[in-house]
């Protein structure tokens, strides 16, 4: 079973910045495609950014200028770079990845808090 594990999550000051890490149980070139995701109180969970194995990126456009994500397929990892961090950037963040292997499998991550506050 693949496990996906989050770590870099915390509390932060509005300006501030985070970098998530994703560490996969086996190789990230299984997936086609990796991004993070997130979830506030009270909200649904929606998609942050993702990245393919060929390394094409796609950002919600809150976020774009601000978060970058980016690959290790040598450590079977996936980062969220976050800057400029604003207090509506508060939620569970998300590890998710998908393989189109044998028909369509998605994964996910136990989630990581980020709180920016001051």
């Amino acid at each position: 079973q693949v496990q996906l594990v989050e770590s870099g999550g915390g509390l932060v000051q509005p300006g501030g910045s985070l970098r998530l890490s994703c560490a996969a149980s086996e190789t990230i070139f299984s997936f086609n495609i990796m991004g993070w995701y997130r979830q506030a109180p009270g909200k649904e969970r929606e998609l942050v950014a993702i990245i393919t194995n060929g390394g094409s990126t796609s950002y919600q456009d809150a976020v774009k200028g601000r978060f970058a994500i980016s690959r290790d397929n040598a450590k079977n990892t996936v980062d969220l770079q976050m800057s400029s961090l604003k207090l509506e950037d508060t939620a569970v963040y998300y590890c998710n990845a998908v393989t189109f292997r044998f028909g369509r499998s998605e994964y996910w991550g136990q989630g990581a808090q980020v709180t920016v506050s001051s």
